[in-house]
């Protein structure tokens, strides 16, 4: 896209996804990703039931009198957001391209940070990390992230979410908060990279889809291309077995995919480029509410 009509979809993007974040998922995102480290606050005389593990032995020593550190935790939290850029991005049959709606689902969260004092970063990943773009603050370097995700063209058009998750293991050393936003439509084993990544990082997976993944409409013959690899081939989609082939496909994917996140200790949300990703974000961080 040229670059007037992409300033107007970033643009449009802003308006609506920071109108969400201020005004519908501030409290809730606060609540579901509060802050994992702890910083220190200052020093107090012992009382009794405090840890001794808290004692602060040089203070003590001064004063010939028990102190302990008093913490709090750390509110400002460093946000990453890993996408997905592989070719299944620019599909889009029923309702938008998941390119655009990954696109405002990720702005949705990156203002939500903000609004929270956080750091936002992103890795853009196809079957290799595609671009690393450090955590930051300001609406200036979201705009920027928001650029990136509707116009950036990936090098490679597979797809290696696994690659990607060693990727931010390695990368960042403090504990982060990461979204991983994918259709999740790959064929790499990625259990024991998430499993890794999840147990250093705090993670969440949201997976954008069409639902012309999943069904296809009966309407005779169909040429299909699949966007990462470049095949084509002819299908006749007034076949009910056809039809019913993809259907068990998607099926027994999405149940690998549920079974992975749940054995890693990842909560996730799926919604269709022509759902209401707001109800599908707004259920994911009252989950996570309830359980913290």
């Amino acid at each position: 896209m040229d670059a007037t009509e992409l300033l107007k979809k970033v643009r449009k993007i802003e308006i609506k996804t920071r109108g969400l974040s201020q005004n519908i998922f501030a409290g809730e995102y606060h609540t579901a990703f509060k802050g994992r480290g702890m910083t220190f606050a200052e020093v107090r005389e012992y009382q009794y039931g405090d840890d001794v593990r808290d004692i602060d032995w040089n203070v003590t020593a001064r004063h010939n009198h028990p102190y302990v550190k008093v913490y709090e935790e750390e509110r400002e939290l460093t946000v990453m957001l890993v996408v997905d850029v592989s070719g299944s991005r620019l599909f889009g049959a029923v309702g938008e391209e998941k390119r655009e709606m990954i696109a405002e689902v990720a702005a949705t969260l990156a203002f939500s940070a903000i609004q929270n004092n956080d750091k936002i970063g992103m890795l853009l990943f196809s079957d290799r990390v595609e671009k690393f773009i450090p955590p930051k603050k300001g609406r200036k370097h979201i705009l920027f992230l928001i650029r990136e995700l509707l116009d950036f063209k990936p090098e490679s058009r597979g797809t290696d979410i696994g690659m990607a998750l060693r990727y931010l293991t390695d990368a960042l050393k403090k504990r982060c908060t990461t979204f991983v936003i994918s259709d999740f439509i790959d064929g790499n084993d990625y259990r024991t990279a998430l499993s890794v990544c999840a147990n250093k990082h705090d993670v969440s997976a949201i997976q954008v889809y069409d639902k012309r993944d999943a069904q296809l409409p009966d309407v005779g013959l169909m040429r299909i291309s699949d966007l990462e690899t470049g095949a084509e081939r002819w299908i006749d989609t007034s076949s009910a077995r056809v039809r019913k082939t993809l259907g068990k496909w998607w099926y027994e994917r999405q149940q690998v995919m549920t079974d992975t996140l749940r054995k890693c200790g990842v909560d996730s949300t799926s919604v269709a480029t022509d759902e209401d990703y707001v109800r599908a974000l707004m259920g994911l961080f009252q989950k996570r509410g309830i359980r913290q």
